[in-house]
């Protein structure tokens, strides 16, 4: 069988996907867990990592554009002006990871959807608004940019941050964020939810807070709530340090071990370690 252009075509992404992880041993697939992804040179799979900052540019990776805040950028309330400003940091994000794509990786952590409810976080330049909807509608209009129009390549890959409730910095591992029902629904998840839907976000990273008393890296709603907002498969990565938290200063597992096995289970997919 051939394509419109005569020649026969390959194996698709997720059977090439599928075939490689027969092939994984199961230490080789440990280390793929790990931000910093151990090579598995029998394989051909070079080092990978995770993880370049691009809230408002290309962070910690020397001279790139510097774009205004989150917050700036909102009030513009220009959707197209967001998309390309998104697009303008993905390429320079594709440029240093070319240039170095063993320190640079195209899984970028932005944008931050959480809507910003309390001036008291320290943090309210990273996000959009204190309304769920325009946060919702501008992160997808970034993430779109980020992530680039091409059907079957991503340009990066968008990764929202932070799920969920989190907008407390003072004991931020052992604080709780209680949420209704009612907030949790009309306030918290929709700017979340926004973005995935779209398919311009195919990342989302959990939070260090607690949320309703459970650590959000064991939080049931990762995959009662959060993975059914896509319509593609999603990734959830842990931010940094937060999984060694669960048994640390959380205290809900007896060791480090128990800690990151709970975190699997409740579906973290990769960690953000040390």
């Amino acid at each position: 069988m051939t394509d419109s252009t005569g020649r026969t075509p390959g194996p698709s992404p997720a059977a090439r996907v599928d075939d490689l992880l027969t092939r994984l041993t199961l230490p080789e697939k440990i280390g793929l867990l790990h931000q910093w992804q151990a090579p598995v040179t029998r394989l051909g799979l070079p080092p990978f990592r995770t993880g370049t900052e691009a809230l408002h540019g290309v962070a910690w990776l020397g001279t790139a554009t510097v774009f205004p805040q989150a917050i700036g950028l909102a009030s513009s309330w220009n959707a197209e002006l967001v998309r390309s400003v998104g697009a303008a940091v993905g390429d320079e994000v594709r440029a240093k990871h070319n240039a170095d794509p063993e320190r640079v990786g195209l899984n970028v952590w932005a944008p931050v959807v959480n809507p910003l409810r309390d001036p008291r976080w320290g943090r309210n330049e990273e996000g959009w608004s204190e309304d769920p909807w325009l946060t919702g509608h501008l992160a997808t209009a970034y993430a779109r940019g980020l992530r680039g129009d091409h059907p079957d390549r991503l340009r990066t890959a968008p990764t929202l941050k932070h799920f969920l409730g989190y907008n407390n910095e003072t004991d931020r591992a052992t604080t709780s964020s209680n949420l209704s029902p009612r907030v949790l629904h009309e306030y918290e998840l929709p700017a979340f939810r926004a973005p995935l839907a779209a398919g311009a976000a195919v990342a989302v990273m959990a939070s260090y807070n607690l949320v309703n008393g459970v650590p959000a890296h064991l939080s049931p709603l990762i995959e009662g709530e959060l993975r059914s907002m896509a319509t593609d498969e999603i990734m959830v990565v842990g931010d940094a340090g937060a999984a060694t938290n669960i048994a640390g200063v959380q205290g809900r597992e007896r060791d480090h071990v128990s800690g990151f096995a709970a975190a699997l289970r409740a579906g973290i997919d990769n960690f953000t370690e040390d």
